[in-house]
């Protein structure tokens, strides 16, 4: 399954964005697995990005459950969240940052009621993740199973992780600004580590997105990477990115 010789699932996004997320793939297969992955997976009409294509109907092929649902439906075909983020995030490790912060807002679950009309495609609350969205023709952009906290929990990942470039390794922090937003001037965090607060402040003069300058309690750092002391005190981190 998931092959180009299939009729149905001739391509599935599971596949293509962890030969990136692995690093199994090289830089040219790898720009070619996404890119069909937006070509025939990221739907901007309906504003999902699908979990594979064609959906299961009428081949003999048995994936188990998945065929259950009606084409387009959850699992079958469908924008199912999980997968969705780890689009994105293969989009953010190869760099491609505009890609990645467009995908994040089209399936961003507040940007699904922004109107009246999108409050009655969408059906579901807007303020929480939901699990999988539809991609059927009759119930396009509409979502299923709310309040799921697997793809709430990636979600947070991907902004935090992969594009804000906040990365926690034990007691060590990493401050990775290679994907921060077009058009951001400045941004800050505020970091809660046991005991102690961080409150990063990151002011972004150019557009390369490489660390210029970083320090901790006005001393400065040799790197971006930062050692949180469980002390009770506020710390205050500046970094410039130019």
């Amino acid at each position: 399954l998931g092959s180009k010789e299939n009729s149905e699932c001739s391509i599935d996004s599971i596949a293509q964005s962890w030969a990136v997320i692995s690093g199994a793939a090289g830089q040219s297969r790898a720009e070619t697995a996404m890119n069909s992955v937006d070509a025939r997976l990221v739907d901007r009409k309906a504003g999902i990005i699908k979990i594979f294509a064609p959906p299961f109907d009428v081949s003999g092929e048995e994936p188990g459950y998945v065929k259950g649902y009606a084409p387009g439906i959850r699992e079958n075909g469908g924008q199912y969240t999980h997968a969705a983020i780890w689009v994105i995030i293969a989009f953010a490790l190869m760099g491609d940052k505009d890609k990645a912060w467009e995908l994040l807002d089209m399936i961003n679950p507040v940007n699904h009621a922004k109107t009246k009309s999108d409050v009655l495609k969408y059906k579901v609350e807007p303020y929480v993740v939901a699990a999988d969205v539809y991609s059927n023709p009759k119930h396009a952009g509409q979502g299923g199973w709310t309040w799921y906290t697997g793809s709430s929990g990636w979600m947070y990942r991907l902004i935090m992780e992969f594009l804000i470039g906040i990365k926690l390794r034990g007691d060590k922090m990493q401050l990775d600004p290679s994907c921060l937003r077009s058009g951001w001037k400045s941004l800050e965090i505020i970091y809660r580590y046991r005991k102690s607060t961080y409150n990063i402040e990151i002011q972004i003069v150019g557009s390369k997105r490489k660390v210029l300058s970083c320090a901790v309690d006005k001393v400065s750092q040799e790197n971006s990477i930062i050692d949180l002391a469980d002390d009770g005190k506020g710390h205050l981190v500046r970094l410039v990115v130019g």
